[in-house]
Parts: structure tokens; C-alpha cells; sequence
């Protein structure tokens, strides 16, 4: 059986039938004067309150998983700290375990200012409404490495062998394998891969001896320990491509995106901003705009795909 919803309940005052019987007093003219020059005094300063005074919840800042959760930490507490003392505003970090995740994340708006990849990016645009704030400056690039004791010298070498990724889902990742497809190697044909799940996991896998080759991207790589890269041999590098990119959540006013913003801007100039710049090897913050994104359209939609096709 169906059930049918009850009526909307009327909300009755109990002593309404009393108002009759009351006999309603009303402010002398001065006393009107005070109450109505209080009630402007608390208008006016409302209205001058900033805009994120209102806000006191936290703001979620994700990050793309490129590396390490412990990294990523390390890596953006000073930035969210120096968004804190601006915004006010606690400013906590989250990532996800893989990209899969973060991407799935991303799309139910779980993340108010967005650190993503550029294909990313575009889907996050297209479908949750992110708005495009900053990238950082220094393109980035993907790396084939082979181990330095490694014979291999040409990518020619790597038919029939292992190659180890960070994750299908990374840019790097399609734009060398779109290198390799032109040099007549395709993925699961010519080569074989071990999805090994971060950047790192990748490049460990071919010190280990389990891989022949790793794909990685140029950030990631600079993060390495020194001892780590001495290891390693860089044996094709892809053409520059855009670096990670900040964006915003509808939900983020307009104010407090202009905020943000400068604030970004201002921590690059900081002496505390400039080791997290040389750290990371970001080379600072530039502007973006909406068609430098739609050049990852091609990526954008491949991995949309691969999404849909894993479900």
C-alpha cells in the first residue's frame, strides 16, 4: 500500500486568542529614534564585515596525488598556512589514494580550491563548474628513465620489456605513450606495464630489477632524493606541457577567491614561498586561461573514457 504523505501542520500561536483581550503599548517617538539608530549601527557594521567572516568552516585544499601523502603535506603546509592568516579561515589539506579517487572527488566538489593536472582540469570545469585561477609557471615535462647501469639507450630497446607508471590516468603518462606510439611501440603490444601506483613506486620498481623502464613526470622526479636520481638515466623526455593548475569551487565566493588569489601571489614573494617554489620546481604563478585548458581536451576525454570503461 501505498503510503500518502500527511498534510503540511499549521504552525498556531497559543496565545492568539488573548491579543484581543491585551492592550498593545507602543514606543514613545524618542525611544522609536534610539531603537531605529541601533538597528542602523548594527546593519552598517555587518555590512563592513569581510566577506569570510561569516565562514568559519574550514577550507578543504586538494591536492593532486603525485606523490606521497607525507609530501604533499610537507610540500603545501606553508602555502595553506599563508592562506590561513589572510582567509581566516582554517585551511585543511586533502589528497586522495589515487587518481581514480581524486578525480571522483573532484567531481562531487569535495574540494574547495583545487591543485590538479591539466586534463583534470578540464573535467573538473566541464563537469563540477571549477573555476581556473593560476597554474605554476614552469611547464612540465614526462620522463622515460632506465636505470644508469641500464645498456638501454633508445627507446627501440624497450620491445618486449616492462614498463613501470605511476598511474594510467596521468598526463605524463598518455603524452609518453603517445611518444613511444610514434616511435611504432604501443602500450600492452610492444610493451608491457606494472601500474605502480605513485611516482615513485614507479622509478623503485625499475631500481628493483621488476621493471626495465618507469614513466614519470618531471615535478615528481625533482622531489626524488639526490641518492635516488644518481640511479637513474632520463632516456626521453616529452615536449613542455602545462603545469599543475589551481581552480575554485563555485561554492567559493568571488571575494574570497580574489583572496586567494593575491594570496598565492604574495607568498611567492616571500622568502618561505621561494623555498617551496625552488622545491617543488614550480617557477611561480602565472595566469590561465580557459583555451590553454581546452588544448587538453584530446587527454581530457581519453581519460574520461578510461574512467567509464572501469566502472
Amino acid at each position: 500500500m501505498q503510503d500518502h504523505p500527511e498534510p503540511a501542520m499549521t504552525r498556531i500561536n497559543p496565545h492568539a486568542h488573548l491579543a484581543s483581550q491585551c492592550r498593545v503599548t507602543y514606543p514613545t517617538r524618542l525611544a522609536r529614534r534610539v531603537v531605529l539608530s541601533a538597528l542602523w549601527l548594527l546593519f552598517g557594521l555587518l555590512a563592513l564585515r569581510p566577506a569570510w567572516a561569516a565562514d568559519t568552516s574550514p577550507l578543504v585544499l586538494g591536492i593532486f596525488p603525485n606523490t606521497t601523502a607525507k609530501q604533499i603535506v610537507e610540500t603545501y603546509r606553508p602555502l595553506a598556512n599563508a592562506l590561513e592568516k589572510t582567509l581566516r579561515r582554517r585551511v585543511e589539506i586533502y589528497s586522495a589514494p589515487n587518481f581514480k579517487s581524486f578525480v571522483d572527488r573532484t567531481h562531487q566538489g569535495e574540494y574547495d580550491l583545487l591543485l590538479t593536472a591539466p586534463h583534470f582540469a578540464w573535467l573538473a570545469r566541464q563537469n563540477a563548474g571549477y573555476r581556473p585561477l593560476l597554474k605554476y609557471a614552469e611547464p612540465v615535462r614526462g620522463l622515460l628513465v632506465v636505470k644508469s647501469s641500464s645498456s638501454s639507450r633508445d627507446v627501440a630497446t624497450l620491445r618486449g620489456h616492462t614498463i613501470a607508471i605511476p598511474d594510467p590516468l596521468a598526463v605524463v603518462v598518455l603524452a609518453l605513450q603517445a611518444e613511444l606510439a610514434e616511435e611504432g611501440l604501443k602500450p600492452a603490444i610492444d610493451y608491457r606495464i606494472i601500474n605502480a601506483g605513485t611516482h615513485i613506486n614507479a622509478v623503485l620498481q625499475v631500481i628493483k630489477g621488476r621493471a626495465d623502464a618507469a614513466m614519470v613526470g618531471q615535478s615528481p622526479y625533482t622531489l626524488f632524493p639526490p641518492e635516488l636520481r644518481k640511479q637513474l638515466h632520463v632516456l626521453l623526455e616529452t615536449p613542455p606541457l602545462s603545469s599543475l593548475t589551481y581552480l575554485t569551487h563555485p561554492r567559493v565566493s568571488e571575494a574570497e577567491v580574489l583572496i586567494i588569489r593575491n594570496t598565492l601571489l604574495r607568498f611567492a614573494a616571500t622568502p618561505e614561498g621561494q623555498v617551496f617554489l625552488k622545491k617543488g620546481g614550480f617557477g611561480g604563478f602565472a595566469p590561465l586561461n580557459g583555451d590553454e585548458l581546452n588544448a587538453f581536451r584530446p587527454y581530457a576525454l581519453q581519460t574520461q573514457k578510461m574512467l567509464q570503461d572501469s566502472q
